[in-house]
Protein backbone atom coordinates (compact mmCIF):
# COMPACT_ATOMS: atom_id res chain seq x y z
CA UNK A 1 0.00 0.00 0.00
CA UNK A 2 0.93 3.23 -0.61
CA UNK A 3 1.85 5.07 2.70
CA UNK A 4 0.98 8.61 0.67
CA UNK A 5 -2.61 7.42 -0.27
CA UNK A 6 -3.15 5.08 3.37
CA UNK A 7 -2.93 8.96 4.58
CA UNK A 8 -6.30 10.07 3.20
CA UNK A 9 -8.79 9.97 5.66
CA UNK A 10 -10.85 6.50 5.29
CA UNK A 11 -12.18 3.97 7.93
CA UNK A 12 -12.08 0.21 7.66
CA UNK A 13 -14.67 -1.34 9.92
CA UNK A 14 -14.02 -4.90 10.99
CA UNK A 15 -16.58 -7.57 12.18
CA UNK A 16 -15.47 -10.24 13.24
CA UNK A 17 -16.69 -12.58 16.74
CA UNK A 18 -13.32 -13.63 17.32
CA UNK A 19 -11.00 -11.05 19.32
CA UNK A 20 -7.87 -12.10 18.37
CA UNK A 21 -9.01 -12.01 14.32
CA UNK A 22 -9.80 -8.32 15.41
CA UNK A 23 -7.31 -7.26 17.37
CA UNK A 24 -4.70 -8.71 14.90
CA UNK A 25 -6.23 -7.03 11.74
CA UNK A 26 -6.86 -3.36 13.82
CA UNK A 27 -2.88 -3.48 14.34
CA UNK A 28 -2.30 -4.95 10.45
CA UNK A 29 -4.31 -1.65 9.47
CA UNK A 30 -2.59 0.72 12.23
CA UNK A 31 0.85 -0.13 11.02
CA UNK A 32 -0.21 0.91 7.78
CA UNK A 33 -1.63 4.21 8.87
CA UNK A 34 -5.03 3.30 8.38
CA UNK A 35 -7.93 3.88 11.00
CA UNK A 36 -10.50 1.32 11.97
CA UNK A 37 -13.68 0.28 13.92
CA UNK A 38 -13.78 -3.19 15.59
CA UNK A 39 -16.85 -4.53 16.73
CA UNK A 40 -17.75 -8.31 17.38
CA UNK A 41 -20.96 -8.78 16.34
CA UNK A 42 -22.86 -7.77 13.14
CA UNK A 43 -25.60 -6.73 15.58
CA UNK A 44 -23.19 -4.15 17.07
CA UNK A 45 -22.35 -2.81 13.69
CA UNK A 46 -25.82 -2.80 12.46
CA UNK A 47 -27.00 -1.30 15.34
CA UNK A 48 -24.50 1.13 14.92
CA UNK A 49 -25.46 1.91 11.18
CA UNK A 50 -28.85 2.05 12.11
CA UNK A 51 -27.84 5.11 15.09
CA UNK A 52 -26.33 7.17 12.25
CA UNK A 53 -29.10 6.43 10.03
CA UNK A 54 -31.51 8.25 12.63
CA UNK A 55 -29.33 11.15 13.30
CA UNK A 56 -29.47 11.68 9.73
CA UNK A 57 -25.25 10.95 9.15
CA UNK A 58 -24.68 9.74 5.70
CA UNK A 59 -20.56 8.38 5.02
CA UNK A 60 -18.87 10.92 3.84
CA UNK A 61 -15.41 9.21 3.80
CA UNK A 62 -13.95 5.92 2.55
CA UNK A 63 -14.83 3.24 3.87
CA UNK A 64 -14.30 -0.56 3.78
CA UNK A 65 -16.20 -3.53 5.57
CA UNK A 66 -13.91 -6.60 6.58
CA UNK A 67 -17.11 -8.88 7.57
CA UNK A 68 -16.60 -12.37 8.93
CA UNK A 69 -19.00 -14.65 6.87
CA UNK A 70 -19.58 -17.23 10.50
CA UNK A 71 -20.44 -15.62 13.49
CA UNK A 72 -23.23 -16.17 16.35
CA UNK A 73 -26.50 -14.46 15.91
CA UNK A 74 -26.73 -12.38 12.29
CA UNK A 75 -24.39 -13.97 9.84
CA UNK A 76 -21.85 -11.93 8.01
CA UNK A 77 -23.83 -12.72 4.60
CA UNK A 78 -27.42 -11.83 6.38
CA UNK A 79 -25.81 -8.24 7.35
CA UNK A 80 -24.19 -8.02 4.03
CA UNK A 81 -27.86 -8.46 2.35
CA UNK A 82 -29.58 -5.81 4.76
CA UNK A 83 -26.85 -3.30 3.44
CA UNK A 84 -27.27 -4.27 0.05
CA UNK A 85 -31.03 -3.86 0.24
CA UNK A 86 -30.24 -0.30 1.45
CA UNK A 87 -27.66 0.82 -0.38
CA UNK A 88 -24.70 1.04 1.15
CA UNK A 89 -22.84 -1.58 -0.23
CA UNK A 90 -21.19 1.25 -2.64
CA UNK A 91 -19.98 3.53 0.12
CA UNK A 92 -18.61 0.72 2.24
CA UNK A 93 -17.04 -2.14 -0.04
CA UNK A 94 -17.35 -5.62 1.90
CA UNK A 95 -14.94 -7.85 1.84
CA UNK A 96 -15.43 -10.91 3.22
CA UNK A 97 -13.20 -13.18 5.63
CA UNK A 98 -13.89 -16.52 5.13
CA UNK A 99 -12.55 -20.08 6.23
CA UNK A 100 -11.84 -22.84 3.86
CA UNK A 101 -15.96 -24.39 4.09
CA UNK A 102 -17.23 -20.62 3.76
CA UNK A 103 -15.77 -19.91 0.15
CA UNK A 104 -18.30 -21.03 -1.82
CA UNK A 105 -20.86 -18.93 0.36
CA UNK A 106 -18.08 -15.88 -0.74
CA UNK A 107 -18.14 -16.27 -4.16
CA UNK A 108 -21.64 -16.20 -4.06
CA UNK A 109 -21.89 -13.20 -2.37
CA UNK A 110 -18.89 -11.82 -4.51
CA UNK A 111 -21.14 -11.91 -7.93
CA UNK A 112 -24.02 -10.31 -5.47
CA UNK A 113 -22.45 -7.41 -5.17
CA UNK A 114 -19.76 -7.98 -2.22
CA UNK A 115 -16.07 -6.27 -3.18
CA UNK A 116 -13.96 -9.28 -2.38
CA UNK A 117 -13.18 -12.30 -0.01
CA UNK A 118 -10.16 -13.46 1.76
CA UNK A 119 -9.78 -16.72 2.80
CA UNK A 120 -8.56 -17.18 6.42
CA UNK A 121 -5.25 -17.61 6.99
CA UNK A 122 -4.87 -14.59 4.88
CA UNK A 123 -1.62 -12.90 3.39
CA UNK A 124 -1.00 -9.65 5.25
CA UNK A 125 -0.39 -7.47 2.05
CA UNK A 126 -2.92 -9.69 -0.30
CA UNK A 127 -5.58 -8.08 2.31
CA UNK A 128 -4.18 -5.16 2.87
CA UNK A 129 -3.97 -4.36 -1.39
CA UNK A 130 -7.76 -5.25 -1.78
CA UNK A 131 -8.80 -2.68 1.59
CA UNK A 132 -6.72 -0.06 -0.23
CA UNK A 133 -8.79 -1.30 -3.39
CA UNK A 134 -12.04 -1.09 -1.62
CA UNK A 135 -11.19 1.96 0.13
CA UNK A 136 -10.70 3.98 -3.54
CA UNK A 137 -13.92 2.24 -5.25
CA UNK A 138 -16.16 3.57 -1.89
CA UNK A 139 -13.84 7.51 -2.62
CA UNK A 140 -14.65 7.34 -6.16
CA UNK A 141 -18.46 6.80 -5.34
CA UNK A 142 -18.33 9.37 -2.50
CA UNK A 143 -17.39 12.18 -5.18
CA UNK A 144 -19.38 10.71 -7.79
CA UNK A 145 -22.26 10.79 -5.15
CA UNK A 146 -21.09 14.27 -3.81
CA UNK A 147 -21.25 16.01 -7.62
CA UNK A 148 -24.75 14.55 -8.46
CA UNK A 149 -25.92 15.90 -5.45
CA UNK A 150 -24.24 19.71 -6.47
CA UNK A 151 -25.18 18.92 -10.16
CA UNK A 152 -28.53 18.66 -8.64
CA UNK A 153 -28.59 22.06 -6.22
CA UNK A 154 -27.19 24.25 -9.15
CA UNK A 155 -30.20 23.21 -11.49
CA UNK A 156 -32.88 24.06 -8.56
CA UNK A 157 -31.42 27.51 -8.94
CA UNK A 158 -32.31 27.61 -12.52
CA UNK A 159 -35.46 29.67 -13.77
CA UNK A 160 -37.87 27.57 -16.50
CA UNK A 161 -36.39 29.57 -18.94
CA UNK A 162 -33.37 28.90 -18.36
CA UNK A 163 -34.15 25.44 -18.33
CA UNK A 164 -35.31 25.79 -21.48
CA UNK A 165 -32.23 27.89 -22.97
CA UNK A 166 -30.26 25.55 -21.62
CA UNK A 167 -31.57 22.28 -23.54
CA UNK A 168 -31.39 24.10 -26.89
CA UNK A 169 -27.95 25.10 -26.00
CA UNK A 170 -27.13 22.01 -25.27
CA UNK A 171 -28.29 20.34 -28.24
CA UNK A 172 -26.18 22.83 -30.51
CA UNK A 173 -28.33 25.21 -31.29
CA UNK A 174 -27.35 28.88 -32.09
CA UNK A 175 -28.65 31.73 -30.12
CA UNK A 176 -31.34 32.91 -33.18
CA UNK A 177 -32.49 29.60 -33.84
CA UNK A 178 -33.06 29.33 -30.35
CA UNK A 179 -34.40 32.88 -29.87
CA UNK A 180 -37.10 32.09 -32.88
CA UNK A 181 -38.15 28.68 -31.35
CA UNK A 182 -38.60 30.38 -28.16
CA UNK A 183 -40.27 33.38 -29.50
CA UNK A 184 -37.48 35.90 -27.55
CA UNK A 185 -35.22 38.24 -28.65
CA UNK A 186 -31.80 37.31 -29.59
CA UNK A 187 -30.13 39.53 -26.62
CA UNK A 188 -33.01 37.96 -23.82
CA UNK A 189 -31.35 34.39 -24.90
CA UNK A 190 -27.61 36.23 -24.68
CA UNK A 191 -28.86 37.23 -21.11
CA UNK A 192 -30.56 33.62 -20.11
CA UNK A 193 -27.58 31.79 -21.88
CA UNK A 194 -24.67 34.11 -19.45
CA UNK A 195 -26.89 32.84 -16.93
CA UNK A 196 -26.90 29.29 -16.91
CA UNK A 197 -23.07 29.53 -17.41
CA UNK A 198 -22.65 31.50 -14.33
CA UNK A 199 -25.38 29.24 -12.21
CA UNK A 200 -23.51 25.63 -13.85
CA UNK A 201 -20.56 27.18 -13.51
CA UNK A 202 -18.95 26.65 -16.76
CA UNK A 203 -17.87 28.48 -19.35
CA UNK A 204 -18.55 27.05 -22.85
CA UNK A 205 -21.45 25.29 -24.40
CA UNK A 206 -19.00 21.96 -24.99
CA UNK A 207 -18.57 22.12 -20.87
CA UNK A 208 -22.05 22.60 -20.18
CA UNK A 209 -22.98 19.28 -21.90
CA UNK A 210 -20.20 17.49 -21.04
CA UNK A 211 -21.56 18.21 -17.16
CA UNK A 212 -24.72 17.08 -18.02
CA UNK A 213 -23.91 14.22 -19.41
CA UNK A 214 -25.28 10.81 -17.88
CA UNK A 215 -22.21 8.95 -15.96
CA UNK A 216 -21.36 5.90 -18.79
CA UNK A 217 -22.28 2.08 -17.16
CA UNK A 218 -18.99 0.97 -18.74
Amino acid sequence: MDPAASAIPATVYIVDDDAEVRTALAWLLRSRRVLSESYASAEAFEAMLAERTAQGLQQRQAACLLLDVRMPGMSGLALFERMAERGEIEAIPVIFLTGHADVPTAVASVKSGAFDFCEKPFSDNALVDRIQAALQASGQHLQARHARRQLGRRLDELTEREREVMRLVVDGMPNKLIADQLNISVRTVEVHRARVFEKMQVKSAVELANLLRPPSSA
